[in-house]
């Protein structure tokens, strides 16, 4: 299980032009099963994915297809952890 956080490292109004292609992004990688969660950052500086992957080198491929990141105007963290604990609803996902 991977905890993705996007932080922009440019103007918000630098970013807007980018919004459609990343949600299409992240729509892809939703039908793919890879995303689980996902949101903007409150403020709005970036984002968080909860996402699930076979290793982290295939997590940093599915990353490297970010609009934002192909642009170069946010910076990505990449955070594997086990999930060994949820609520009921989520029971599925534990390790």
């Amino acid at each position: 299980m991977f905890v993705v956080t996007i932080e922009y490292k440019v103007d918000l109004s630098q970013v807007e032009p980018h919004i459609s292609a990343h949600m299409k992004y992240i729509e892809e990688y939703y039908q793919a099963g890879h995303f689980l969660l996902s949101g903007r950052k409150q403020p709005r500086t970036g984002g968080v994915i909860l996402a699930k992957a076979e290793s982290m080198a295939q997590m940093q491929a599915i990353v490297a297809e970010d609009p934002f990141f192909k642009a170069d105007i946010a910076d990505f963290e990449i955070i594997e952890f086990i999930a060994s604990n949820s609520s009921a609803e989520l029971a599925g996902f534990r390790e």
